[in-house]
């Protein structure tokens, strides 16, 4: 994949992805359309399908149900075979930009020294119509010099090419041949990038899908070759089709990721305070807690001072004490968890003498 062209859609794809489409409760929900850099959970956020169209601006668009499947409804990408491709029609585990999903990887991001045997699979089943569609059914697997990013992850790009369609090829150059890694046999391409190695492992045996797929011979078979540092974290798993012309047909019938025995990041948080009204001693603010961390908070409590004689008098989503100027804020009954990427708004009322300034800073744990 060739990301130097994809980091001009990141900013999109996360401010989309963060209002992203939340789908009814059912088993089966009724068919959502996304398209450009639109994003929809799955499963119950368990994970997120994402249209990911960041290299062209052509109509193009998928469908999903509400469970872990796809399918890319129309395409008029036209890119060319020998640069990069329109987009990344996908679904995933783990955080993308920020963007995570609930559980599993965004829980639990393994450093690839404790990436054991076994520790990760993945099943992926595909529908793939060939005819005159250019593109790759590829996994894309992001790897962070720490447990959790915002942006671009700066370690490796690590993708599991499962079959193409049309000239296309992976990023870089062909560094091995009929390499076998975890009893499947790949061809290895490389090619670095701004942050970091992209490496490819393209099966040898093209193929429609594949059942509990163990990351850990992979990554392990990139450390030897020197593309992936061990002090690195696993933070996504995504599965797609990279599309450089046409692609319409092209599914996901069912994706998963096995997560077994990891141990949670702790969760972490930050605050942004709003003055909204003020006047002849009377004012109002918001607060809002936003959960940064890549596992959800389960009951928060958020302190500061008033550098002012601001004194509140009634709060909502929120229960408060005051003490002079020393306020300390816990999580009503209803909005102790905050999941990951998530935010939870306080808004609160109060009068003051002489001086309603914001406090300078909130403590939030």
């Amino acid at each position: 994949m060739a990301l130097i062209s994809r980091a001009a859609g990141i900013a999109a794809a996360v401010l989309i992805g963060v209002g992203s489409l939340w789908l009814a409760g059912s088993a089966r929900a009724s068919t959502t359309q996304l398209c450009q850099e639109q994003t929809a959970p799955a499963a119950k956020g368990v994970y997120n399908v994402q249209n990911d169209e960041w290299g062209s601006g052509a109509s193009e668009c998928i469908t999903t149900d509400g469970n872990a499947d796809f399918t890319v409804a129309n395409s008029a990408i036209d890119n060319a075979t020998n640069g990069a491709p329109g987009g990344y029609p996908s679904i995933y585990q783990g955080c993308h930009w920020g963007v995570c999903t609930s559980g599993g990887l965004t829980a639990t991001p393994i450093q690839v020294s404790s990436l054991t045997t076994g520790k990760v699979t993945t099943s992926w089943s595909t529908t793939q119509p060939g005819g005159s569609n250019d593109y790759d059914v590829a996994y894309d697997i992001w790897f962070n010099q720490t447990a959790t990013t915002t942006g671009q992850p700066n370690c490796t790009e690590l993708m599991v090419w499962l079959n193409h369609n049309g000239p296309v090829q992976p990023y870089g150059s062909e560094v091995a041949t009929d390499v076998t890694v975890g009893g499947t046999s790949y061809n290895v391409w490389e090619g670095s990038q701004w942050f970091g190695d992209t490496v490819s492992y393209t099966m040898t045996t093209p193929t429609t899908s594949v059942s509990n797929l163990d990351i850990a011979p992979l990554a392990q078979n990139a450390v030897s070759r020197g593309y992936l540092s061990s002090s690195c974290y696993l933070i996504d798993i995504e599965a797609g089709f990279e599309l450089w012309q046409g692609g319409a047909g092209l599914a996901t019938n069912s994706f998963s990721v096995d997560v077994n025995g990891a141990a949670p990041v702790p969760p972490t948080c930050s605050v942004t305070y709003t003055l909204e009204n003020s006047s002849n001693g009377s004012m109002q603010a918001n607060v809002i807690l936003t959960d940064t961390g890549n596992s959800p908070l389960n009951g928060w409590e958020l302190s500061w001072t008033f550098p002012g004689d601001t004194k509140i008098t009634d709060m909502w989503a929120g229960v408060y004490t005051q003490s002079g100027a020393a306020v300390t804020v816990t999580n009503a009954s209803y909005d102790g968890t905050v999941a990951a990427g998530a935010s939870t708004e306080i808004g609160f009322d109060g009068t003051y003498s002489s001086n309603d300034a914001p406090p300078t800073s909130i403590t939030c744990t």
